[in-house]
């Protein structure tokens, strides 16, 4: 039996898992019946497989090769109803709004009893003759409620296939121990793989974690496992443990004041139809859901824990003021203040004791007063204390003290930070210093926000602005310069992919939604192979038959500054073509929603973006494990006349997972450059029923963030520069490689900033 958990992490990283050694592998062995089978099978899902693993694969039993196939074929989605409401639907039914307003006054007056000619539908609407095509629907075209589903999908049509490699158990560990000591945050696809990966593997004794959201993944598994004490070692400020009780209350690793998470939720259920509103009542939900309510063992494993912090009363203290109303519920609920009063809890009483009497200044409150006061001098050598904070508060001090002066202090402290702060500063300077360029905030509740520009710039001329950014770079290069040459290497020459070129780092970006069939950085662009780009939307997986209604959109973007809108209530538009508005899900398999975009169509309406977008009509948020993203094939692809099914898992291009942890009730997931014949993968939430809630000037602002990021191959170069390396054109000549298959593993390439 095989390890379902491995093999679909493996996928991730375009991989099959076997349980076999690579030394036992025989490299002339021929392949056998089953596996020639089985590779066929994987040709129909879009994949094939390198040399090692064809000859790996022969060394492996026949069941075991079903199995994987049944596994494939899940994460795929073969098995699920993928028929839209509409049969055909690339011919446009004509349906209009005149029919729905005729079917409604229809239904008000009370259709057949009524005298009304027409069809009663199971779900209890009746349809008036002359209005709908009834034979070209898979369901109600007045409710969007299906009746009929497909047990079918298309196979085989992909014009390119995804090489699969072998993953091995060494392979797999590496990829474990990589997430563990990640550089940089863990994006949503990371952390779902390193939580299934904590139950298969044990945790490395010497395991380096860098990051406090993967520790408290960490640490739930600890205390699910009763080593809370083992924990301990990871927890090493307030912040930290109150971080770790948040997640186990929210599940989000972020901590998110309450008062946030209650707005939210009054948001994610607000509907503009007024009966359906259900905003007060998830606001009220959500209070009583973060009632703070421990049992003694909680209190004591928390109680242990905040003892056994490694900093005096004052520093904690201190750590914890930022917070200091959740933690007053916090001590309470804990009943801390009982525990501080045993044996061996001095220092936890004297924690408590200076918090509430609040006999302790903030550094912040320090740097604050200074800045207020003008005094440059003084701000900048606190500033210096922390250079994480320096490193977030650059730029504003520099329009406020100039460039020169907080430069030379800033560089003094540049080899003591985080290669993915420096990273993000240069990232961040272009649009940061140019006063007309929109500049986002994305908090994880899912609202993109636009960030007015620092007034101070209207102080500053555009050539003063300009040269702050020149600054900026050369600093930052100049600091990963010296981290790159400080790396030992006994390498002479270097491989590039081209590919990496168009593949920005990902440091600020974080993707939450989950990739089960790749693991691309946000921002990696895609190039379209045919003259159509099909986009795709399945949810309900495992749910009972319910009003459940997610929508799929597309919005077109002219030369001439118009917008069209391709959605529910506009199914047909030059160059797009909607397979029609569900609202309901059949029992347990889901339902799904297409948008054929023909690009020689597009092209001459004169369309420059396409914008693929998702979102939760319904109350709440995008439903969990809801699966979306878009097809492409050189090739013409199918579409059924009987039943309207569309998808072919191997002309899958890139698609994401909703998680259970969203909190987003939109998202943007795409944009299609038709000029260059590109798709940029991006993910920008948002909070809105409908596509009019996902604010243009954002999208473009999130895309020319991507566009003007640092690649991974600019990256490597200025490695290779560094370290004297010559780059070389075929990775058969060069001592260290860097493919397109190396970066789908996210941590691999932010191990590339891990360099102190």
């Amino acid at each position: 039996m095989i390890n379902t958990v491995l093999t679909k992490v493996a996928l991730r990283y375009r991989a099959l898992f076997l349980d076999i050694r690579r030394e036992d592998i025989d490299m002339h062995s021929m392949s056998n019946a089953p596996v020639m089978a089985f590779t066929a099978r994987l040709k129909e899902n879009g994949f094939c497989v390198s040399e090692e693993l064809l000859h790996a694969l022969n060394a492996v039993s026949p069941d075991t090769l079903a199995e994987i196939t049944l596994c494939i074929n899940k994460v795929m989605g073969v098995n699920l109803n993928w028929a839209p409401l509409v049969k055909g639907w690339n011919v446009p039914t004509g349906e209009s709004f005149i029919d729905h307003l005729i079917t409604l006054s229809a239904n008000l007056f009370g259709g057949e009893k009524a005298g009304f000619k027409g069809t009663t539908l199971p779900c209890g609407h009746f349809i008036p003759n002359g209005t709908f095509p009834l034979e070209r629907y898979n369901g109600c075209p007045f409710c969007g409620t299906p009746f009929e589903t497909a047990d079918f999908v298309y196979k085989g049509q992909a014009s390119k296939l995804k090489e699969l490699r072998l993953f091995t158990d060494v392979d797999m560990r590496h990829v474990f121990d990589s997430l563990l000591s990640s550089a940089t945050p863990l994006d949503g696809t990371q952390k779902d793989s390193l939580g299934q990966l904590l139950h298969e593997y044990p945790l490395p004794a010497d395991a380096a974690i860098s990051m406090k959201e993967t520790a408290m993944l960490v640490i739930k598994l600890l205390v699910e496992q009763g080593k809370a004490d083992e924990a301990a070692s990871l927890l090493k400020t307030p912040a930290d443990v109150l971080r770790y009780l948040w997640y186990e209350k929210t599940g989000q690793v972020q901590v998110i004041e309450p008062k946030t998470l209650v707005a939210h939720a009054r948001k994610l259920y607000f509907h503009m139809w007024g009966p359906l509103d259900k905003g007060a009542d998830a606001a009220a939900d959500m209070k009583q859901k973060l009632m703070l309510k421990y049992d003694r063992k909680a209190c004591q494993r928390v109680a242990r824990w905040l003892n056994a912090i490694p900093m005096s009363a004052q520093q904690a203290a201190e750590v914890m003021n930022p917070k200091r109303g959740m933690w007053a519920r916090m001590i309470h609920a804990l009943r801390l203040g009982e525990y501080s009063r045993k044996k061996g809890m001095e220092h936890l009483a004297e924690i408590l004791d200076v918090f509430y009497k609040q006999t302790y200044s903030t550094w912040q409150g320090n740097v604050d007063k200074a800045r207020f006061a003008n005094d440059a001098d003084q701000t900048l050598a606190l500033l210096q204390q922390r250079p994480g904070l320096f490193a977030r508060c650059l730029f504003a001090t520099m329009l406020r003290f100039g460039s020169d002066k907080v430069l030379a202090a800033f560089d003094g402290i540049t080899d003591r930070l985080p290669a993915r702060l420096l990273l993000s500063l240069g990232n961040a300077a272009d649009a940061y210093f140019d006063p007309n360029e929109t500049r986002l905030a994305r908090p994880i509740t899912g609202v993109t926000h636009k960030l007015e520009p620092n007034k101070l710039l209207a102080l500053y001329d555009d050539e003063a602005r300009k040269a702050m950014v020149r600054s900026v770079n050369d600093l930052y290069r100049a600091s990963m310069s010296r981290r790159f040459a400080a790396q030992p290497t006994e390498a002479r020459s270097i491989y590039i992919d081209p590919a990496l070129f168009n593949i920005p780092v990902s440091v600020g970006d974080r993707s939450t939604t989950i990739q089960d069939t790749s693991c691309a950085l946000m921002g990696t662009r895609f190039p379209v192979e045919g003259d159509a780009v099909r986009l795709f939307m399945q949810w309900g997986k495992g749910l009972h038959r319910q009003h459940l209604d997610m929508d799929l959109s597309a919005r077109i973007a002219l030369r001439d500054q118009k917008v069209i809108e391709c959605a529910y209530f506009n199914l047909t538009c030059p160059g797009a073509q909607h397979s029609g508005d569900i609202r309901s899900i059949p029992e347990m398999v889901g339902t799904a929603e297409y948008i054929e975009l023909s690009l020689p169509a597009l092209e001459r309406a004169g369309a420059t973006y396409v914008t693929f977008t998702c979102n939760a009509y319904s109350t709440g948020a995008l439903s969990p494990n809801l699966v979306v993203g878009w097809m492409d094939s050189a090739y013409p692809m199918k579409l059924s006349e009987k039943s309207g099914v569309a998808y072919d898992p191997s002309c899958v291009q890139h698609a994401v997972r909703i998680s259970e942890s969203n909190l987003s009730k939109g998202l943007v997931f795409g944009v299609l450059d038709v000029a260059r014949r590109e798709i940029y993968w991006l993910e920008m939430p948002f909070t809105d029923q409908t596509i009019r809630g996902a604010d243009i000037a954002s999208v473009e602002a999130l895309l020319h963030k991507l566009q003007s990021k640092l690649s991974v191959g600019q990256l490597l170069q200025l490695k290779a520069d560094a370290q004297h390396l010559t780059q070389v054109d075929s990775p058969d000549q060069a001592d260290e490689i860097y493919t397109y298959q190396w970066a789908l593993n996210p941590a691999e390439v932010s191990s590339l900033l891990s360099a102190q």
